[in-house]
């Protein structure tokens, strides 16, 4: 079995045009769905039990059902709704772009708001009450103890969630937006050629976690408390030491 390069050539080409729409849905999902996971977050560990409750709810709902069909009901159900074709929402929601975004961003805020609560919780009560007993209160305390903490803790798991994110992408090209996979599956249809078509978009994936991995442990690296370096003594004082000793 030969290689045809010319074609994998021409493949990787168009498949990178559908590139920048990937990004698009990337960054857009999870700058999206990381604001509302704090949200949800917020109200999972607040005082007032109805809004507890309510944030278990979203987060079993949105956990518990596939993503493929949240999808499919954002952008297929929604428009059977007399209501919502006539609300001021809809040009929004016909878009099939946007409906993608907010299902994307949807379903990874129940999994973040689920990650962050895990951070929350391991910060440890001794710094907090550290933190107060030095005069921090409010968002100091936050700032300066309760935030580092919690995202030093939750960062694996984040950073595990946002490479789930890029390859979820992927199930946008079934409400008819031309990301990689959507352009992947055209082309197969229209040369039968599946094999080279989904390795050339299995690489782009790739390369894609590759950097978003090596951006997140440096932002881990970035986080984590550095240990002080000891001080060495100079060597006219070892020197000296050595003598008196």
């Amino acid at each position: 079995m030969s290689i045809d390069f010319t074609f994998l050539r021409d493949t990787l080409l168009q498949l990178l045009q559908a590139l920048p729409m990937t990004l698009v849905l990337f960054a857009a999902s999870v700058a999206l769905g990381t604001l509302l996971a704090m949200l949800v977050t917020w109200l999972r560990v607040c005082e007032v039990a109805a809004l507890r409750h309510l944030a278990r709810v979203y987060i079993f709902l949105f956990r518990g059902s596939p993503l493929l069909i949240q999808m499919f009901l954002l952008y297929y159900g929604l428009s059977q709704f007399q209501a919502v074709r006539q609300s001021l929402f809809w040009p929004m929601l016909r878009e099939p772009v946007t409906c993608a975004v907010i299902a994307l961003a949807l379903c990874t805020a129940g999994y973040m708001a689920e990650i962050f609560r895990g951070g929350l919780l391991a910060v440890p009560s001794q710094q907090v009450e550290a933190g107060r007993a030095a005069g921090m209160s409010g968002w100091l305390l936050a700032r300066r103890i309760i935030i580092p903490v919690a995202l030093r803790s939750c960062l694996p798991a984040y950073s595990t969630e946002i490479i789930l994110m890029m390859k979820a992408t992927s199930l946008a090209s079934l409400v008819t937006v031309y990301e990689v996979s959507g352009v992947a599956q055209r082309i197969i249809s229209e040369t039968y050629r599946t094999m080279e078509v989904f390795l050339c978009a299995a690489l782009i994936y790739l390369v894609l976690n590759f950097l978003i991995v090596r951006a997140l442990a440096q932002v881990e690296r970035w986080l984590s408390p550095r240990p002080p370096v000891a001080a060495r003594p100079t060597t006219r004082n070892h020197a000296l030491s050595v003598r008196r000793g």
